[in-house]
């Protein structure tokens, strides 16, 4: 874990969305909480992270997320390097 982010703050935000029950409910907070462009780019990062653990391209994902090739490699380098937390989540949804 980065302890640059272990902060009160983001432990509070983690604590709200722990607390949301459905999507629904995701939805009121996060547009509330983001602008409609973090929003999408979250998702955008996510969908990509998707995509490399299902082996396509970089080509491919740029063409159908839009993500520049710099967002796509950051999103690698995360899959790689990282702290497992997409794997985390993949696993738990059956993606």
């Amino acid at each position: 874990m980065n302890m640059k982010i272990k902060t009160d703050s983001v432990d509070y935000l983690f604590d709200a969305i722990l607390s949301l029950n459905n999507k629904e409910e995701c939805y009121s907070f996060f547009e509330d909480l983001c602008t409609v462009n973090e929003l999408l780019s979250l998702s955008q990062r996510f969908e990509v992270a998707s995509m490399l653990k299902k082996g396509h391209t970089y080509m491919e994902i740029a063409e159908k997320t839009g993500a520049s090739t710099a967002t796509i490699s950051r999103v690698n380098r995360s899959l790689n390097y990282g702290n497992d937390g997409y794997d985390l989540v993949f696993d738990r949804i059956g993606k």
